[in-house]
């Protein structure tokens, strides 16, 4: 498996794509916003009852940078009541494209899949996204969609991430030579169902970094909360539940609840 390890250089001239950071006034109230989305999560229980079960299929959840699978318990604590086989990474901290994590998910991904007998939804938030869209690459038979969380794959220049220091803090520990081919294909379509979500409220990667072109399977969806909330916000949660519950080779685009699109700024 073959990961981005340095961003590519930057490129400029691309309105879509600036090379700068997200404001600083939202990067510096992420943990505050983080924290105010967890403990609304309990207020919209009700409303997330109604949120469309699924047909128990397995689904592999990838934590983002720095996080381990305490960061996306709550979420699949939530895809087990729809009824769904989610299940976390057990590779711990997730410090980057090290050797034992690219070698680990291809047999955590045919596991899960040979449990569930079918193959597996990988839900991905942030780096974890990433991780998601190279293994739908390269085990296409396995994968069912891949949903991201405000992950950076279509990033251009390394200032367009404010957690750019940290990945480089922790390169030493990277994969070698070799195994970072990914840079040169991160942006190209996936050969499954795909669905990015994304936020302009994120403060750690910019937004224009986490969409992809929409395509016959391919979609953004953008909701409001804050990067360190896509793992306990409700409107994020919908969307996971909607996009899982499709049934296998039916793909369709979202469609928000009625009367909750303002959850869900467009355009997707």
């Amino acid at each position: 498996m073959h990961l981005v390890r340095e961003a590519e250089p930057p490129t400029h001239g691309d309105p879509a794509s600036p090379a700068r950071p997200p404001a600083l006034r939202l990067f510096l109230t992420e943990p505050v916003r983080g924290a105010m989305e967890f403990a609304a999560l309990p207020w919209a229980t009700p409303w997330l009852a109604r949120a469309p079960h699924g047909d128990g299929h397995g689904v592999l959840v990838l934590p983002g940078l720095l996080a381990s699978d305490t960061s996306t318990r709550v979420l699949r604590q939530f895809l087990r009541r729809l009824g769904y086989r989610a299940e976390g990474w057990s590779l711990g901290r997730n410090r980057g494209p090290t050797a034992e994590i690219l070698d680990g998910m291809p047999h955590l991904l045919a596991g899960l899949a040979e449990r569930t007998g079918g193959p597996v939804s990988i839900i991905g938030w942030s780096l974890g996204g990433i991780y998601a869209r190279e293994l739908a690459r390269e085990h296409a038979d396995q994968v069912r969609q891949v949903i991201t969380l405000g992950s950076p794959f279509a990033l251009t220049d390394s200032r367009q991430s404010r957690a750019d220091g940290a990945f480089r803090r922790n390169a030493h520990l990277h994969a070698g030579p070799g195994r970072d081919q990914f840079r040169e294909r991160a942006r190209l379509p996936i050969p499954v169902p795909s669905t990015a979500v994304y936020s302009r409220a994120d403060g750690i990667v910019s937004w224009q970094t986490c969409v992809e072109p929409s395509g016959a399977a391919h979609e953004n969806v953008a909701v409001r909360c804050s990067h360190l909330g896509f793992g306990v916000d409700a409107a994020t949660y919908w969307v996971i539940a909607d996009r899982l519950a499709q049934p296998a080779g039916q793909w369709r685009p979202f469609v928000p609840p009625s009367g909750l699109r303002l959850l869900y700024p467009g355009p997707r």
